[in-house]
């Protein structure tokens, strides 16, 4: 069968109007990471009917990415994760326009990640700390919207750093601290609410020391619907973004959807209470 766009991607139509998704076919998405959500962001937003991509990524699949990754599976197994998702992506638009970076997203080739970007989609890991700043930060000289799902427990926490708005770091505020203050920093940012926390059920398989933590399919996927919905409404202009301070936690375990408020990032009162609380935590974790 030969593959026609407008056929392919007609079901959209009634959310979307014709002309619009013909602009999403001619907008370019950055995409850093392709694990736990990042694959998952790249086939949502194929199916969408985003016609351009840059991405990233520097690891091959194993066995301990098959409870959650879009790409992980047998046959894949030692395959970059890089390939195999441009693979599927391209299986489902074989004509997509996709720019690769097999070793990540480095300061020697940030600017061309984000040559011709509308929007930069944030998958990477959650403690590549030092690349993720790095990324927003150029986002906000280039004037570059960037957004955020994090899969936390079974929902997701959304960000959203748009032009004009506070920055990433005037939001969780990581400049000289500690790669475990930083740690604590961003997990308190993405989630005020920390909604997840209720049910956990084995805190000891939060290892902070070795970078690994538990995760859910769920999470993952409940990401790319948020992020796609958002990329959606910034890409075409239509519907409101809530850009940080503001931000989304779903966490469809307890059924219960926050929408969170800290002026002033992580400087807010409350934010520095949890501080405190979650500087605890992560002692008695790396001390465990």
């Amino acid at each position: 069968m030969d593959f026609h766009y407008d056929e392919a991607f007609s079901r959209n139509l009634g959310w979307l109007s014709e002309a619009e998704q013909h602009a999403l076919r001619g907008k370019r998405i950055a995409i850093a990471g392709l694990g736990g959500v990042g694959g998952s962001h790249l086939l949502t937003l194929s199916r969408l009917g985003v016609g351009k991509f840059n991405i990233s990524d520097l690891d091959c699949f194993e066995l301990a990415n098959f409870n959650r990754q879009a790409g992980a599976g047998v046959r894949h197994l030692g395959r970059p994760k890089l390939d195999v998702m441009a693979e599927l992506a391209l299986d489902i638009n074989p004509e997509l326009e996709i720019g690769r970076f097999p070793d990540g997203v480095q300061p020697s080739n940030l600017d061309a990640f984000l040559a011709g970007v509308d929007l930069y989609v944030d998958a990477l890991d959650f403690f590549a700390v030092d690349a993720r700043r790095m990324v927003f930060a150029a986002c906000a000289a280039r004037g570059i919207p960037a957004i955020t799902a994090a899969p936390l427990g079974m929902g997701v926490a959304f960000l959203a750093f748009l032009p004009g708005k506070m920055t990433f770091e005037e939001y969780f505020q990581l400049e000289g601290h500690s790669a475990t203050e930083q740690a604590a920093r961003f997990l308190l940012g993405l989630s005020p609410a920390m909604l997840q926390m209720g049910y956990l059920v084995d805190e000891s398989r939060i290892d902070f020391a070795s970078g690994r933590g538990p995760s859910t399919a769920m999470a993952c996927e409940l990401c790319a619907g948020m992020a796609a919905t958002q990329a959606l409404k910034l890409l075409l202009g239509r519907g409101r973004v809530p850009a940080a301070p503001r931000g989304l936690h779903f966490d469809a375990y307890r059924n219960k959807l926050a929408g969170t408020w800290r002026p002033g990032g992580n400087a807010n009162p409350i934010q520095r209470l949890g501080l405190i609380l979650a500087r605890r935590k992560l002692s008695a974790a790396l001390q465990s």
